[in-house]
């Protein structure tokens, strides 16, 4: 019986901290084994790959991008080698694949093919952050981005925290790293007073903070989050 190749969707760190700090052996391991990887940007990758296993030869890697760039019919064939029983790893450029990720439509391919997807276990900015909330663990909600324009910004806020009281679910949303000072203004401008907010900045890095404090709370603080990669939660009891 012919065996094809799985494949493996390998964590990542969230910032420059050492690899086996937050993630397990079993990742190391793959790694090792591995040969052909799929990633967003391959400077990153290497470096990632370099880092976790040292003895690897760089030269012996094959490396495919799947960004905003890639060509879409090019990329239906990246899994090709996987008919030819070599495996692939499927890599992120912080955290764990596939979520809040573009390699989330080389999963849906995997699928389509009838080839084997291995989750591995690794660190979730989105997860960590709702653990670490105090929020409603049983039923909340990830977003994405929020609009760049500030009139449909507020507009997405204001639904979100009517939405969030309706059916008691905590809503996350992220942002990109130099424009949370912007977002966070909007959140203390838009939102209810009694509105429970978290920002989880940094996750997993000795800089790490979070937070959860009601709007109003929020009003005398002044964190320090530019440039830095921050999860928002808002619940509305």
């Amino acid at each position: 019986m012919e065996t094809f190749g799985k494949l493996y969707l390998i964590p990542t760190t969230l910032g420059d901290n050492e690899p086996l700090e937050v993630l397990p052996l079993s990742v190391k391991k793959i790694v090792e084994q591995l040969q052909y990887f799929i990633v967003e940007n391959e400077k990153t990758a290497r470096r990632f790959i370099k880092r976790i296993s040292p003895k690897k030869q760089q030269s012996s890697l094959h490396i495919l991008v799947l960004d905003k760039y890639t060509d879409v019919f090019e990329s239906k064939h990246y899994l090709d080698i996987c008919f030819k029983g070599m495996d692939v790893g499927l890599l992120s450029e912080a955290g764990v694949p596939a979520i809040a990720d573009p390699g989330a439509s080389m999963v849906n391919l995997a699928h389509q093919l009838q080839l084997q997807v291995v989750p591995m276990v690794g660190p979730s900015s989105i997860l960590l952050a709702m653990m670490a909330s105090g929020m409603n663990g049983q039923n909340f909600a990830f977003n994405g981005y929020l609009p760049i324009d500030k009139i449909e910004r507020k507009k997405a806020i204001k639904q979100l925290e009517r939405k969030s009281k309706e059916l008691n679910q905590s809503q996350i949303f992220i942002e990109t790293p130099y424009r949370n000072t912007k977002i966070f203004t909007s959140l203390l401008q838009t939102l209810t007073p009694g509105a429970q907010l978290c920002i989880a900045s940094d996750i997993s890095l000795t800089t790490e903070y979070i937070r959860t404090m009601s709007v109003q709370e929020w009003k005398n603080e002044k964190p320090d989050l530019h440039k830095r990669p921050s999860i928002f939660i808002i619940h509305k009891s």
